[in-house]
């Protein structure tokens, strides 16, 4: 027995002296990473920049920065985006099974006997110099056609929400992965230390008729260490609680503070190596800074009144989305790399006639103006913003046959635009059938789209990767390429 034992106890005090090696290693990791921290020790030093990973960007960016307007629940492509004469024609008239195939639907229309035409509900025309047509609805948007990218042929697997939301921001379907923001954080950091690199921010119609819930994981960091997952801004009170220090307390009995904790869990770190510990100290770090960068960012006492209004009335109204959009300017301009706004809203299954045209009229507008403002400052250039949901609506009526309502969940086909950060400009990618049901040119799966924004960023989203769990991980799994159709 004992000469079986010997070994395995051999063997364990070899794995001790192991992790005793990999400790005395970190020791030079933490109090380098503990000096830079305490360099700062009075508010007036200047901060440098959080770097990325050595060796990125892996080619020069054309986006610098991304904006994602993530429209949740599903913006109706066949209403807004992608004009189709036959749905006019033949409003009424069943789908053709030809047309319909195989695709996958939801549970709530899969089984229908029926699939009447549902016309769009607002006359379609052609805006800008490039002439790309798009709704009535959305005129503010469409008066940046020369400016956008339109894609019309993006799919999707996923035809419920959170799956579909999830699938694009994190490459599953299943929550866990780190969200897009998450990766662009931990490869490319950030260009400001006074700001976090990635930040939230959501929104809903005024009536909340979606009823569909924004999930953290949507912009989590997944297996990546959980410094890099974004900061939500809340949209009633302090956008970010608890910066404020406590009453009685000094900016120097503050900093005091923050210095005696650091350098406790800088000797955690050097002891264990988790990297936990350091998001520990750079989150504290962070609070510190925001105290005085946050105020300043909400304050739009600074904003010339044109300005102003070209977002909109509701931009003075915290949690709405001409606020958000707004807001997403000034951190994109401080150096803050990733802004998602999430808005609610989309989700027309019986309210389509009246809910679609509202929901319009409240996001067309901000939309527009922080694509123009941008523009006039002379960022659009290198700044990329995404325009887009989950997925489409379905060309078919949802309800009554003789009498529908609205529109049930659509992946086989479905608009986004983009523009600025290296896409083509007054240009349409991809097409689809008279019915705007399957992609006849041009597809772009979500896939594609992510590793198309990564390459902008840039990123090689091959290279891009964690290793987790035996494996090797990266937004786009093992799938995506870069549509080149989309870049200038």
């Amino acid at each position: 027995m004992s000469d079986r034992v010997a070994p395995d106890v051999a063997a364990h005090a070899a794995g001790l002296t192991r992790r005793q090696l990999l400790g005395a290693a970190a020791l030079g990791v933490g109090p380098a990473a503990l000096a830079s921290l305490l360099a700062r020790e009075t508010e007036a030093s200047v901060p440098a920049a959080s770097g990325g990973l050595p060796g990125l960007p892996h080619h020069p960016p054309k986006a610098r920065r991304i904006v994602m307007l993530w429209q949740g629940g599903g913006p109706s492509h066949v209403d807004l985006f992608d004009p189709k004469p036959t749905l006019i024609a033949r409003g009424g008239e069943e789908i053709p099974a030809s047309v319909r195939g195989s695709t996958r639907l939801s549970t709530m229309s899969s089984g229908y006997a029926k699939w009447p035409v549902v016309s769009p509900i607002r006359p379609f025309r052609r805006y800008g110099r490039s002439g790309i047509e798009m709704s009535e609805l959305i005129p503010r948007m469409g008066s940046l056609a020369d400016d956008l990218c339109l894609v019309r042929s993006l799919q999707s697997e996923a035809v419920n929400h959170a799956p579909g939301v999830t699938f694009f921001m994190s490459g599953a379907q299943v929550p866990g992965r780190p969200s897009m923001g998450a990766w662009l954080a931990y490869g490319l950091g950030c260009e400001t230390d006074d700001l976090p690199a990635f930040v939230v921010m959501t929104s809903s119609d005024a009536g909340k008729t979606c009823g569909q819930l924004f999930f953290d994981y949507y912009w989590g960091s997944g297996f990546l260490p959980s410094r890099f997952q974004g900061v939500k801004f809340r949209n009633a009170g302090a956008p970010v609680p608890y910066l404020a220090d406590p009453d009685g307390m000094s900016r120097a009995a503050k900093r005091s503070l923050l210095d005696g904790l650091a350098r406790m869990n800088a000797e955690h770190f050097a002891a264990v190596g988790d990297p936990e510990i350091e998001t520990r100290i750079s989150q504290y770090e962070m609070a510190f800074r925001m105290q005085s960068s946050v105020p300043d960012l909400v304050n739009f006492s600074d904003e010339p009144r044109h300005v102003l209004d070209r977002y909109g009335p509701d931009v003075h109204k915290q949690g709405t989305f001409a606020h958000n959009c707004l807001v997403a300017r000034r951190l994109l301009e401080r150096g803050t790399r990733f802004v998602q706004l999430m808005h609610s809203g989309w989700d027309q299954h019986q309210n389509l006639f009246t809910q679609l045209e509202i929901q319009c009229r409240d996001t067309d507008g901000p939309s527009a103006a922080l694509v123009e403002d941008l523009k006039d400052r002379g960022l659009l250039d290198d700044t990329l913003v995404v325009w887009g949901g989950e997925f489409g609506r379905t060309p078919f009526g949802q309800g009554d046959p003789d009498k529908p309502k609205g529109r049930d969940h659509f992946g086989k086909a479905f608009s986004w635009w983009l523009a600025g950060g290296g896409v083509k400009r007054g240009h349409v990618h991809g097409a689809t059938d008279d019915y705007a049901w399957n992609i006849t040119a041009d597809p772009v799966h979500v896939h594609d789209m992510q590793a198309t924004l990564m390459h902008l960023a840039g990123i090689d989203h091959t290279r891009l990767t964690y290793r987790y769990q035996g494996r090797q991980f990266r937004l786009t799994d093992v799938h995506g390429h870069v549509v080149s159709g989309l870049l200038s």
